[in-house]
């Protein structure tokens, strides 16, 4: 099912057109509303008469995090506050949080975004969303709940936490739709399979993972755990929340609506913009928001763009599915690290549990760094020698996919903390070990 076969089908040449003049329209809504990029944009001598292709846009300036922040709260929005219908924010763990605003226009357009993004993986309006997103501040449960109710769906707004009762809602409410973080999405399974439940008396079909990344590795323990199809889902505050990308039922990247939300790659070195496949940084330009559009912001997700239709129909840009963040890139004796590398590795371990966590410390100078692996139980009460040759082995992996050294820890059932929002995976004491 195609929500939006208009927008989504679109012949090239027109798709292009449409975003032109959209990206010339948006130029000039936040030059003359917005002090921050008037400001920008005088520096530069440019203005929206000057974009004559979307090759120009290289030439609009960046808008960082830093950027926002410095602007907090409303420092960066088109629109008076009073012209808001709703205001969310990132949760600020690393300084002050990102204040998002929407207008009625900017909400309509959230939830016909969110519409695509599950019938992308295959939901209809007869479907019963389980959301089990946050809701409050965090734009993830109330971007699925409107999304989702303007489908047609019956939505059951969970929220995070309480997994038992999430399990029996499941099972009383014969949901067929879930959605959640990834690491929630292992959390539920595993409280599945204690209770000795068969997923496939689930009325699961399909799942929305969204709000972290997620190695393809975790796809078959949530799609075996849960009995479903899991898809990956992507969206960040900073340009409206989910509902940005989604992979569709052929799950060969997350397709973009890109006729709100313009993407690029660029060198996170240079800037410069990279071709169509090329590794890289990816940046977004809001097109048709009115509270809150930002111009080529950059997301620090690591990722690439295909323009190649798919084999569903649609026509937009895809994207890949996120390699890590260029902020969450560990430099362990001068060798890039990603999470989710380690996570590729661990989950082709058959006696690791998908839950972990990385430790890094720094002894006389140099980065160490320990991976805390959570196995079986009936591994774990194996003798020792078996436990060793599993550490040996995950040990041998990751130097074998790093080319870096590393001490690896297994630890008992339920030990790593769960997860029921996005997961904390690394834990960096260096500061505390000078």
């Amino acid at each position: 099912m195609i929500w939006d076969a208009y927008h989504e089908c679109m012949e090239p040449a027109q798709r292009r057109e449409l975003q032109l003049r959209r990206l010339r329209e948006v130029v000039a809504r936040v030059k003359a509303n917005v002090p921050y990029y008037a400001r920008k944009l005088q520096e530069i001598d440019l203005g929206p008469e000057d974009i004559k292709s979307l090759e120009d846009i290289k030439f609009l300036p960046f808008t960082t995090k830093d950027d926002l922040r410095d602007s907090y709260p409303f420092g960066l929005f088109a629109r008076p506050v009073s012209e808001t219908v709703r205001i969310h924010a990132s949760s600020g763990t690393t300084g002050k949080p990102i204040v998002a605003g929407y207008t009625q226009h900017d909400i309509d357009i959230w939830a016909h975004t969110i519409a695509r993004t599950l019938c992308n993986g295959g939901a209809t309006g007869q479907d019963i969303l389980q959301n089990a997103y946050g809701y409050g501040l965090f734009t993830g449960g109330l971007g699925l709940h409107y999304g989702a109710e303007l489908l047609g769906c019956t939505v059951v707004p969970m929220s995070g936490g309480n997994t038992k009762r999430q399990i029996t809602i499941m099972q009383d409410f014969k949901t067929t739709l879930l959605s959640c973080t990834p690491s929630y999405g292992l959390t539920l399974a595993e409280a599945v399979r204690e209770q000795g439940i068969d997923p496939g008396d689930l009325s699961l079909k399909s799942g929305y993972f969204g709000a972290e990344p997620w190695s393809e590795e975790v796809r078959p323990k949530l799609e075996q755990g849960l009995g479903l199809s899991a898809h990956d889902i992507y969206g960040l505050t900073e340009v409206i929340g989910p509902g940005v990308s989604a992979e569709c039922e052929a799950k060969n990247g997350l397709h973009i609506c890109d006729d709100h939300f313009y993407p690029e790659i660029i060198n996170p070195e240079t800037g410069e913009p990279l071709p169509e496949g090329e590794v890289g940084e990816l940046v977004f330009t809001c097109l048709t928001k009115e509270a809150f559009p930002v111009l080529r912001y950059r997301t620090r997700d690591i990722s690439a763009l295909h323009y190649e239709p798919c084999e569903c129909g649609r026509t937009c840009a895809r994207m890949e599915r996120l390699k890590g963040r260029t902020d969450d890139m560990l430099i362990i004796r001068g060798i890039n690290v990603f999470p989710s590398q380690i996570e590729s590795v661990l989950l082709g371990i058959k006696e690791a549990e998908p839950h972990y966590q990385i430790v890094l410390t720094r002894e006389r100078h140099l980065d160490e760094m320990e991976i805390q692996v959570e196995v079986s139980p009936d591994v774990f009460t194996d003798q020792i020698g078996g436990l060793q040759a599993i550490e040996d082995k995950i040990r041998h992996e990751i130097e074998s996919v790093l080319g870096l050294r590393c001490a690896v820890k297994l630890v008992e059932p339920k030990t790593i903390e769960r997860s029921v929002g996005k997961a904390k995976r690394v834990i960096d004491l260096r500061e505390e070990s000078k």
